[in-house]
Parts: structure tokens; sequence; C-alpha cells
């Protein structure tokens, strides 16, 4: 520690962070089994055992509603979202002139820094059934009358999906570009030799590469399949999209802040975070027993 007392230093705020705002609050789970009340505090507050737990799923007519839409957002945006970056960074690997490589990448990126608000009011704006620019292209040239996107429910998975898609895409990128950049310039070399065309060496070669990367990505992302993105979901969603829109963070938001029951939201909360983990820790045991790369 002595000899690199500087790159702990440099480690330290990091692990700082961690410590006080994701390990020290984690004692306030134990209200998940308590009727808290906050004038009596963790100490005072009457112990409950598994009461909310069972309010949720057996006494809550939308639970499974709000479990349903939770997984299914999750899982349109592992098939759709997860892949995006990874066939982008393998295009821009194909670019051949570095000039427009590095201007289509900026393009790409700059969504990533638009806030959620201002992405969610470009949405609106852009979905507007009076005056947004879609409705007007469906009108002016396919002669379809304006569709009020955010008003139907089939309509919100779709709409959420992408624009996550291209908020992000361009970002993601990144480390699968530092992948690509790691791989040994002689197997191309070989690969040509060999007679492997620009595709079979994207293939063999610069997909090969990117897999450790993927890999680790994906175990992370199961970490997250229970929640999903709670700011543009509480700016898009309205009463007429519920039925697909209402997800497990919404209504924590609403039984938890705005109705201040602590303790239940806390449960539900903790409901998402185990079945994280549990993606987590399965994933990681099947990907390392079929393969060399997992997170431990």
């Amino acid at each position: 520690m002595k000899k690199h007392k500087v790159l702990y230093l440099l480690m330290l705020p990091g692990i700082l962070y961690y410590l006080i705002f994701r390990y020290a609050p984690m004692y306030g789970v134990i209200i998940a089994f308590q009727d808290f009340s906050i004038g009596r505090g963790f100490a005072g507050s009457k112990f409950v055992g598994m009461k909310h737990f069972i309010e949720f799923f057996v006494n809550t007519p939308d639970s499974w509603k709000l479990i349903r839409n939770t997984v299914m957002l999750n899982v349109y945006d592992l098939l759709f979202h997860f892949p995006a970056p990874i066939v982008l960074a393998l295009l821009f690997h194909e670019l051949k002139s570095k000039g427009f490589k590095r201007f289509v990448q900026t393009i790409s990126y700059m969504p990533h820094f638009l806030s959620t608000v201002v992405i969610a009011g470009i949405i609106v704006t852009f979905l507007n059934p009076q005056t947004g620019l879609l409705n007007f292209l469906l009108v002016k040239f396919f002669g379809i009358e304006p569709i009020l996107f955010l008003g139907l429910p089939e309509w919100f998975r779709t709409i959420y999906v992408g624009s996550e898609i291209w908020q992000s895409v361009g970002w993601g990128t990144i480390l699968y570009l530092a992948a690509i950049a790691g791989i040994d310039p002689a197997l191309y070399e070989a690969a040509k030799m060999d007679g492997a065309n620009r595709f079979q060496q994207m293939r063999h070669i610069t997909f090969i590469g990117m897999l450790p990367v993927m890999i680790v990505l994906f175990v992370l992302r199961l970490g997250h399949f229970m929640e999903t993105g709670f700011q543009k979901i509480l700016l898009l969603y309205n009463p007429m999209n519920y039925e697909t829109s209402d997800v497990i963070n919404t209504f924590i938001y609403r039984r938890g802040i705005l109705d201040a029951d602590f303790s239940f939201a806390t449960a539900v909360g903790l409901f998402q975070s185990a079945i994280g983990f549990v993606l987590v820790v399965v994933a990681n045991r099947i990907i390392r027993k079929y393969s060399e790369t997992s997170l431990w």
C-alpha cells in the first residue's frame, strides 16, 4: 500500500461513495419488516415480519400487472437495447474513413448528454397528435389519421425502448470499441492470408474479441432486471397507458413518497433487489461453467 499509495488515494473517492451511499443505507432495509414510524425510529418501530410482502403479493390488486410490465420492459430492453451498441461498435470498426468515423461517433454520443427531462420533452413534442412531426409525416405522406401514441398502451413499450436505444446506443459502444482496440492486428493479417473476407473477419475475430466484455455487461445488466428507467417512465406515463407503463418503480414512488408508506415501499424495493441478486449469481455461475469469462 505504501508503494502504490497514489493509486489507493485515487480509489478512495469511489470507495467512500459506495460505503456512504450504497452500503451504509442497507441498514434501513430493516423497515421492510416493521411498521416504521419516523418518530419511533428503527429501534422503536413495531416488527411485523413478512406483512408488507404478503400485502403486495396477495392484497394489492395490481401487483402481478406491475411485475408483468416491469419484466416485459426489461425483456424488450435485453432483446433490442442490449445488442444495439454491439452492432453499432462493429459497424464503427468497419468504417475506413477515420474522419467520418469520428464524426458519426460524436453524433451518436450526443443524446447521452441530454437530461431525461429533455428526452421526455422531445418524445412528447414529436408524438403530439396535433403538432408532432411524426403525426405530420403520417398524415402528409401516408394519409393516416393522427395517432395519440402516448395514450395507447400498446405503443408505450415501443416508445420507451426505442428512446432508450436512441439515447444511449452511441455511449454504449465505448467499452466495445475499447475491446476491439485490444485485439491483436496479427489475427486479421492471418485471416486475410487464409482468405477470410471482411464479414468472416468480423464474425470470427472482432465479435469473439468483444465477447468477454459482452458477457460481463450482460451479467451486470441482469442485476437491474427488475428495475426500469424510473424517471423517463414517470415523465411519459399517464392514466391512459397505465396498462403497460405502470411498473414497480412508479408504484414504489406513489406508495413510498406520495403516500409516505415507507415500510411497504421498502419491502417492494427489497423484492426487486433480491430478484436482481439471484439473477446475477445464477447467470454468473452458468457463464463460468461454459466460458472462461465471469464476474467472479
